[in-house]
């Protein structure tokens, strides 16, 4: 008898389950991994729960790990998804940081715009807005510098436990305004909250759709 063949989500689950491990960080482009599979890349403000997201996605409590400084860490982190390799997740550092300094902010923009600009691996960025914040102006930014770049990003909305559900349901409309301004930007977003693990197993299928085109 023919075995049942494997869903979207149980082959997500499956792939989430398995092996995950740090590869290494890069603070300048010449420390990059050799380009050799697809990369899916994770951006947001400081303090919106990329950290916390990234850990409920890949089942792990500490794979990703916040900054003891919101805005200080200025380092690409890649993490290598399965064995043989699947493909890489990155961990862009956050942005936004109302106290970083100067030189900071433009080491930030030198590294993330020279990265996606330069990267043909990457397939798909996804760009974290805090469900009880909106989009705000640096998120703008960042969505700008997708577009002119042409990397095709898709918004993540984090935190949404923390809202009555009217109110999410007029963050995500405001949301899915916004993106109508942006040419890269995916046409949906994904609604979720780490701590309840609202939305991750979609978004395990989502990331996969993206990297590995099932």
């Amino acid at each position: 008898m023919k075995e049942a063949e494997e869903s979207s989500a149980e082959r997500a689950n499956r792939i989430f389950s398995g092996p995950i491990a740090f590869l290494r960080s890069a603070p300048k482009l010449e420390f990059l991994p050799d380009p050799e599979v697809i990369e899916v890349a994770f951006a947001g403000r400081s303090n919106v729960g990329k950290s916390s997201l990234i850990n409920a996605v890949t089942k792990r409590n500490g794979l990703a790990r916040a900054s003891n400084t919101p805005g200080r860490t200025q380092e690409l982190n890649f993490f290598d998804v399965g064995d043989p390799l699947l493909f890489r997740i990155v961990d862009m550092p956050g942005y936004g940081y109302a106290k970083a300094p100067i030189q900071t902010v433009k080491k930030w923009r030198h590294l993330i715009n020279d990265y996606l600009r330069g990267r043909q691996v990457l397939k798909r960025t996804f760009v974290l807005i805090d469900s009880r914040r909106g989009v705000k102006d640096v998120d703008h930014d960042i969505m700008k510098m997708l577009d002119e770049a042409a990397v095709s990003y898709r918004i993540i909305l984090t935190k949404a436990d923390k809202i009555k559900n009217s109110e999410l349901e007029r963050v995500k409309a405001q949301t899915l305004a916004a993106l109508a301004k942006h040419p890269a930007a995916f046409p949906e977003i994904s609604v979720t909250s780490a701590e309840k693990k609202m939305g991750i197993a979609e978004l395990r299928e989502t990331i996969l759709d993206a990297a590995l085109g099932y």
